[in-house]
């Protein structure tokens, strides 16, 4: 556990030096949503007065500014004017990513046992697309998929974890490098540099390798 927690925090570091510690996230939101087509919207950015909380009413938000409030989800768009006019006003508000639709879905789980799953899948040899890693869960960005193609693919498995989350149609993720009230926002495995759209996994290889993954090294239930 520690060597892999080690791990992580070299990652942050690096990540931190190359990009000098001030990622543009007017430049990042533009690239999601006139490069890449994917609609994106402002989250609520952290409360200035407890780094830990949400400026949103609620006080007891769970996913501190990493969350749409004012605009809501439906708002979330790919025109470049309306993202320019969002982060020009708005310029450390997190980027919000709505899931599903012709955008990518994402399977989340908890960072320990994500930072695992992908060691596991490394050594498989299995291709994954993005993953967006928070400070406490990290999301694999897989194909768009239905409701209906979830609950066949949840069937079908002997087990499941329950701390898997899934976030598809109506669903939201943060994207990097957004600052959350939880803390940075970044990638553990970044898209290939390109202007195409960056290519994701379909959710059945996913699910059917990280549910393998997790059973196979053994990860214990406070992980999950």
């Amino acid at each position: 556990m520690r060597e892999i927690l080690g791990r992580l925090g070299r990652r942050r570091r690096l990540l931190s030096r190359r990009d000098g510690g001030k990622p543009e996230v007017l430049g990042a939101a533009l690239t999601f949503a006139t490069g890449w087509q994917w609609p994106v919207l402002p989250g609520v950015a952290p409360d200035p007065q407890g780094r830990a909380r949400c400026g949103c009413p609620d006080p007891e938000c769970t996913v501190p500014g990493a969350h749409p409030f004012d605009p809501g989800l439906l708002a979330a768009t790919t025109d470049e004017r309306m993202v320019r006019w969002w982060w020009t006003n708005r310029p450390t508000a997190p980027i919000i990513l709505a899931t599903g639709g012709a955008a990518p879905c994402a399977v989340s789980l908890p960072a320990l046992a994500a930072a695992r799953a992908l060691e596991a899948l490394d050594r498989k040899g299995m291709r994954l697309g993005p993953v967006v890693a928070a400070p406490t869960r990290w999301s694999l960005l897989v194909k768009p998929y239905t409701m209906e193609q979830l609950g066949e693919l949840l069937y079908a498995q002997d087990f499941v974890p329950g701390s898997l989350r899934f976030h598809s149609e109506g669903g939201y993720i943060a994207l990097p490098p957004s600052e959350t009230g939880q803390g940075q926002i970044r990638w553990e495995r970044a898209p290939l540099p390109g202007s195409a759209s960056p290519w994701v996994p379909d959710v059945e290889a996913v699910v059917d390798a990280v549910v393998e993954a997790l059973t196979r090294t053994g990860v214990s239930a406070p992980e999950l």
